[in-house]
């Protein structure tokens, strides 16, 4: 004989056939909840299993219960972008049957509920919601021992801390896992008695929409519960525990009011576009880029979303084409085009941004003939690693140099080599103007110069001694003189009376004039 299926094992299945029953038409893909109030209200049946400890052996929770329900009211106010502050009701009421193998003892329905404040807070497709408030909880108590326990609900009011993450998973689907801890303020059994309580929820659901109707939307949901309480009367010392754990399918109807309520919902309007930011030249993740894309909270207002770790960042955006600025510190700033299908999950976007090149400037030299100014055409020019040549008009422009002070030197065959101080500035182009003298051979170069005291700063009547040019003469009362002498190297002593003599060695070509000045340190007494 074939052995039945159990019921646990057939909620799967049914909430498979549920899906394909409710869901004739694609389902519109929300955003994460920027409503400003919701209603939600939720009925199924559970599955349970557990046990009331203090009862006896052999006596559990274990069946099926009809008629779970609840209701949630939630208010919020928006505040900085994903972030809102509100406040939330909670109701449920839970029916159980306490049973002896499959004989029913006794039964009932328990009461939860909570109210307070409320935060809640977007990250990507991740949304984490804290509150605090109070809360109470009818618990379980039996009596009657006599002949069979009855049911006796105690009371337990205390301030509640709460939570809850939900992730929006591909096609419409949506995770949820919560739980609360009661901070015990005060408790009561039946009849007055005073009491300590403890206990916690923690559960978990799969959601997913099936029909949605302007504000309103219907939602199936799979729903795991585990539930552990104790109740210790101070008057006795008698503890009543339980320890319950429940999973159940369900219908919730929940309504929002929010701008998109009253849009038409035919099609799909919006869609999940998964985004990675990376360095074109390695294809390294950029993590902290700035993504500025369309806002779906407000028409018109764009909002700014940021990449985790990885790069990535998941947008949700309105169907059609749509843009994303995107802009990281160090790297050019970029603006992606992305067409939006809006049937949920859209395919990935990779994102490559290039390294800001480093600031530059250009220098433009124009480089002359002497005195006349006749521009000269083929003069290599240098600046560092830069180089160029003047075209017909003397001219050459040499890009990509860094900003400030740099050293640019002319030369070209049948003229004397020359080298100037030019500035450049950061994205503009300076111009400097070279002038070159012809090469003369044979022509004496000309050394001039002024010899001065090192303490006073007067001009000093000194001694120019040439030894390799056989010239020997004094400077005049301004300190000043002048020699003639082919071209080469050569070493010049300047002596004055009282005062350390000095030796220099220049170097001088033809026809080239060399200009110094010396000064003379006193004599030691």
């Amino acid at each position: 004989m074939r052995r039945p299926i159990p019921l646990t094992a057939l909620l799967p299945r049914l909430l498979v056939l549920l899906l394909a029953l409710l869901c004739p038409r694609p389902v519109r893909a929300e955003p994460p909840e920027p409503e400003r109030a919701s209603l939600r209200l939720r009925y199924g049946l559970s599955v349970r299993q557990g046990q009331q400890v203090d009862v006896g052996p052999g006596l559990t929770y274990k069946g099926v219960t009809p008629n779970d329900g609840a209701l949630t009211l939630t208010g919020w106010a928006a505040g900085p972008v994903g972030h809102h502050l509100g406040g939330q009701l909670d109701l449920q009421r839970e029916s159980f049957d306490l049973k002896d193998a499959s004989v029913r003892v006794t039964g009932g329905s328990l009461a939860r509920g909570s109210v307070g404040p409320r935060g809640r807070l977007f990250l990507g497709p991740v949304r984490l919601e804290v509150g605090a408030g109070y809360g109470f909880a009818q618990l379980p108590l039996f009596g009657g021992f006599s002949s069979s326990p009855v049911l006796q609900r105690g009371v337990r009011h205390a301030a509640l801390v709460s939570g809850r993450v939900a992730v929006s998973l591909p096609a419409d689907f949506q995770l949820e896992a919560r739980g609360e801890l009661p901070l015990t303020l005060s408790a009561h059994a039946a009849g007055g008695l005073e009491a300590t309580s403890t206990g916690y929820v923690v559960g978990a659901a799969l959601l997913h929409p099936v029909v949605q109707r302007g504000a309103w939307t219907g939602t199936l949901l799979l729903d795991v519960q585990q539930a552990h309480d104790t109740m210790t009367l101070e008057a006795t010392g008698l503890r009543s525990e339980q320890r319950l754990r429940r999973i159940g399918l369900a219908l919730e109807v929940s309504w929002r009011d929010d701008a998109r309520a009253s849009r038409p919902v035919e099609g799909p309007t919006q869609g999940f576009v998964p985004m990675r930011v990376v360095d074109a030249e390695t294809g390294a993740p950029l993590a902290g880029a700035r993504v500025r894309v369309p806002s779906m909270r407000t028409p018109g207002a764009s909002e700014e979303l940021v990449t985790d770790a990885q790069g990535q960042v998941r947008a949700l955006l309105p169907s059609g084409a749509q843009s994303a600025r995107v802009s990281v510190e160090g790297y050019e700033e970029v603006t992606e085009q992305a067409t939006v299908s809006g049937t949920g999950e859209n395919a990935p976007v990779q994102i490559r941004l290039r390294k800001k090149a480093p600031p530059t400037g250009s220098l433009k030299v124009k480089v002359v003939q002497g005195r006349g100014g006749a521009p000269l055409p083929d003069v290599r020019i240098t600046a560092g690693a830069v180089e160029a040549r003047t075209d017909v008009k003397g001219e050459a422009l040499l890009e990509g140099l860094a900003p400030g002070p740099v050293a640019v030197s002319a030369t070209a065959q049948g003229f004397r080599a020359a080298e100037e101080a030019a500035v450049v500035v950061e994205g503009q182009s300076s111009e400097l103007v070279v002038v070159l003298s012809q090469e003369r051979k044979g022509e004496l170069a000309t050394l001039l110069g002024q010899v001065r005291s090192a303490r006073s700063g007067q001009p000093l009547v000194a001694t120019v001694s040439i030894p390799q040019a056989k010239v020997r003469s004094r400077t005049d009362k301004a300190g000043s003189f002048t020699a003639r002498v082919r071209g080469g190297t050569y070493r010049i002593t300047l002596s004055a009376p009282g005062y350390r003599p000095q030796t220099k060695t220049v170097t001088v070509r033809d026809g080239e004039q060399a200009i110094f000045n010396v000064d003379l340190f006193p004599r030691a007494r």
